[in-house]
């Protein structure tokens, strides 16, 4: 099965990054990737009215990518159930170079850990002439041959016959729960069979005579055959108990799947142990991990959409292996290991790079792709009046527009109206709908934009937002906090901000700048207003 790989956008996702992340994991799975869009937060109104138009279900979110256990190369489907014997367990541990395995029960849920110790306690300090088994088990450790079975089960006591036969008949020994191992001591065999004994096993390739062998089949008796001589028989037939026979752990720390890499790494320098069994959910349990097998890993496969900086995107990214990026905003922080696809241009949205690696690789784009591909560019460019958008843009709405047959200017207003969310939002959620955070010279910017209809309703709460701003700005410990409120038909926005940022701001906008004024002609965070104050913060 091919590995999934992650494709998404930006923590603040708009209708750019979310139609982008769904455009682009179609085209790769097109190419023979197996790839799932996803976003990082719950989308705005306007990308939920793009997707429900054009039925797109809202792609799943993604909490993080960090290391977790389930992608440990650790011992997978390393178990064994407590019906099954002591000798393959040893045979199973062997062969893993462990020297300790998961006991799981008929549905596979964890009850305990079985250890090579337990074997060799049990064999020094423990009875070992119980045998609680089954007769296939016992042919398994003994290489026998079946010669008569009536009982599936075999559950007894190991007697050895290791006096004269006279005394062993006076001390009457044997009853229906002895489990006889002799050789060629036809006077015991035919003393067992007369006491109905549980099994006979005949050893060092010797036979039980004809006549005897007809009344062990009268009585019902279990009789094997095995090539091995008498001592090694009694050496190796406890090897056939259930492991439930055994002494063994049943408390031990277990780990889930999903526990992340660093918390198991807490759970050792507690515990101090060097295996933990894993478990799903549901208590069942699906393998071994131990302290070694932390040096292999799969880090999750992504790609990003969108963003490029390690402080827009989802969390434990640094944990994760970058597979591509896909992006029109400036270089940021993030840093990779090994080299990457890395698609960056100057174009207003990531739609438009998108419409061109269906080009590039010459994969069609069906309608409802298409119609994401065109929303998105409308979004992101404010219906090509952002400073950010080029001819390129221009081009491809062109072409979006003929392939789909859908009037932009009537989508353009749809798509605005629907993210007007200043009635049915806090103040809280409106000026967080659209924010992201830059650093620079060891200061951080964090701008809020919304594009809305309803700037004067927004406008009317004025003291309420700059209050708002500037308690933020101190408990984030953002150094400028901005809020711009965008009126597409205007051509600008309005600005609030953070009263300690009021001087830099002015050096970057206008030197008479107060809260609310609009600025003509800006639109764009990413061109206009965030270029504006970090050239005056270098």
């Amino acid at each position: 099965m091919k590995e999934k790989i992650f494709i998404f956008g930006h923590k603040k996702p708009d209708t750019d990054s979310v139609c982008s992340a769904i455009a682009l994991s179609y085209l790769k799975n097109k190419t023979g990737l197996f790839t799932e869009p996803r976003i990082l937060s719950n989308i705005n109104e306007e990308t939920k009215f793009i997707l429900k138009k054009f039925k797109f279900p809202i792609p799943e979110i993604l909490n993080d990518v960090k290391l977790q256990v389930s992608d440990v190369n650790y011992h997978k489907d390393f178990t064994i159930s407590s019906n099954e014997s002591v000798y393959n367990a040893f045979f199973k541990m062997q062969e893993n170079n462990m020297s300790t395995i998961p006991v799981v029960d008929s549905e596979g849920k964890f009850i305990g850990a079985f250890a090579m110790k337990d074997i060799a306690k049990n064999e020094i300090l423990e009875d070992n002439t119980t045998l609680k088994t089954n007769y296939n088990l016992i042919l398994e450790v003994l290489d026998g041959v079946e010669i008569l079975k009536y009982s599936d089960n075999i559950e007894g006591f190991i007697t050895n016959v290791d006096l004269r036969s006279t005394t062993f008949s006076n001390f009457n020994i044997l009853n229906n729960k002895s489990i006889l191992i002799v050789g060629d001591r036809h006077s015991i065999i035919e003393d067992a069979i007369n006491k109905k004994v549980k099994l006979i096993i005949v050893t060092g390739n010797n036979k039980m005579k004809d006549e005897h062998l007809k009344i062990a089949n009268k009585n019902k008796i279990n009789v094997i055959y095995t090539k091995k001589d008498t001592y090694e028989t009694l050496l190796k037939i406890g090897f056939s108990n259930y492991i439930s026979n055994y002494h063994y752990t049943k408390d031990l720390v277990c780990v889930n799947e999903n526990t992340d890499v660093t918390d198991l790494n807490d759970i050792i320098n507690q515990t101090k142990h060097s295996y933990y069994p894993v478990i799903d959910n549901s208590n069942k349990c699906l393998g071994l991990i131990k302290l070694s097998d932390l040096r292999d890993v799969n880090p999750k496969k992504v790609m990003l959409v969108d963003h490029n900086e390690i402080t827009q995107s989802v969390d434990g990214l640094n944990e994760a292996e970058i597979l591509s990026i896909v992006d029109h905003h400036k270089l940021g922080t993030l840093g990779t290991n090994q080299p990457i696809n890395f698609r960056n241009m100057t174009v207003g949205s990531t739609c438009t790079i998108i419409y061109e690696l269906f080009k590039e690789n010459k994969v069609k784009i069906p309608l409802d792709i298409a119609s994401l591909l065109l929303s998105g560019i409308i979004s992101d460019t404010l219906y090509l009046k952002s400073p950010t958008t080029t001819k390129e843009d221009e081009k491809i709405l062109k072409e979006l527009v003929k392939l789909t047959n859908i009037n932009p200017e009537k989508l353009a207003l749809e798509m605005f109206k629907a993210n007007d969310i200043v009635k049915s939002k806090s103040l809280k959620e409106i000026v967080y709908t659209d924010f992201k955070t830059f650093a620079v010279d060891k200061k951080t910017i964090a701008v809020g934009q919304i594009t809305t209809l309803s700037s004067k309703a927004i406008l009317k709460q004025k003291n309420s937002y700059i209050r708002f701003l500037n308690k933020e700005s101190i408990n984030n410990k953002y150094d400028i906090m901005v809020f711009c409120i965008t009126d597409i038909f205007k051509d600008g926005s309005y600005i609030l901000f953070n009263e300690s940022a009021k001087n830099i701001l002015k050096m970057a906008f206008n030197e008479n700048l107060e809260q609310g004024d609009f600025l003509n002609d800006v639109v764009s965070r990413k061109k206009q207003i965030v270029p504006a104050i970090m050239s005056v913060l270098k």
